[in-house]
């Protein structure tokens, strides 16, 4: 479903990919009580979900976040701030990671946080690139309450919950870059065609055929990659992570190629906004960098090799 709607239109695609993401994480470990308040409301798409990891210092270090969760009595405090957060001011539920414990990975802990408590507060809306279907803020926390039955499961299962969800999250933005890809190609097909140069449709020209065989092989490659990735996260496979981690870097990467070269194949009409190559071109570029950098997937492949536990693909 994904891969069809991104194929049209991958900004708004992965908005619902991250609302999807967001909504399993809190359909997964929340209380039975939130669930029965905020489940049916989300899965529906009445209400909408952001997913709040990154922080204006912490990036790809994920597990170094600053914005804390102290616990008094019956409720959690919450102070600090997330940057670079999709859907932020017009979403209704925020899961948010924050630090309950010491430094580290294991101080971490997820909650589920209405949108439009007292103390929160959004920044101005971002002027992207790309992605301009969905608005990226800041959002601040001044002193924000919530009841400690907002935890999701334990304290201190917070990073691991959010990996958890990336997993997922990294499957869908890679499928927005497949569907991208392929409304790209679709569009290269008609375009060479119906486009004469010399007498000729551009079709006709070996030098463009090899060019469109090579595109679509990608294109084959990169699905294929995230399908057996995603198999594998359904069968709750150990290697999981990392084959979730090859897709994500390798169709990003190589989707963005194939919808570079669909634009290069439309010549000077491809840069112009009657075109639909340029905001193709402008949306994927960020999944690259999204989800966890593609540097930071090629961190998460190399450390599993190195430990000795590579999947069997590549032993």
């Amino acid at each position: 479903m994904f891969e069809e709607l991104a194929a049209v239109d991958p900004s708004t695609t992965a908005f619902i990919t991250i609302h999807n993401m967001a909504t399993w994480m809190l359909g997964t470990w929340a209380t039975d009580a939130v669930r029965g308040e905020w489940g049916e409301a989300l899965t529906s798409g009445q209400k909408l979900a952001s997913y709040c990891l990154t922080e204006p210092g912490s990036g790809s270090d994920a597990a170094s976040i600053k914005t804390s969760a102290r616990l008094q009595g019956g409720e959690y405090l919450i102070n600090g701030g997330k940057a670079f957060i999709s859907g932020a001011g017009s979403t209704d539920m925020l899961v948010l990671m924050a630090r309950s414990g010491d430094a580290g990975a294991g101080g971490i802990s997820a909650f589920a946080v209405p949108a439009d408590l007292p103390g929160i507060s959004y920044g101005k809306k971002e002027h992207k690139m790309g992605w301009n279907s969905q608005p990226t803020r800041t959002i601040s926390f001044d002193n924000v309450r919530i009841p400690a039955s907002h935890l999701l499961g334990r304290e201190g299962e917070g990073f691991k919950i959010a990996m958890k969800g990336l997993d997922g999250g990294r499957i869908n933005i890679a499928t927005c870059s497949v569907g991208a890809a392929q409304g790209a190609l679709a569009h290269a097909q008609r375009y060479l065609q119906e486009r004469k140069q010399f007498g000729k449709t551009l079709a006709s020209f070996q030098a463009l055929q090899f060019k469109l065989a090579d595109m679509a092989t990608q294109l084959v490659a990169a699905r294929q990659m995230v399908r057996l990735a995603a198999s594998k996260l359904d069968a709750a496979a150990p290697d999981a992570t990392t084959y979730c981690a090859m897709a994500k870097r390798f169709a990003t990467d190589t989707c963005f190629d194939v919808i570079n070269d669909a634009l290069q194949l439309h010549g000077g009409y491809g840069y112009l906004r009657d075109f639909p190559l340029e905001r193709l071109l402008r949306d994927a570029r960020v999944h690259q960098i999204l989800e966890g950098t593609n540097e930071i997937m090629r961190v998460i492949i190399g450390r599993r090799m190195l430990d000795g536990d590579a999947p069997d693909a590549i032993r």
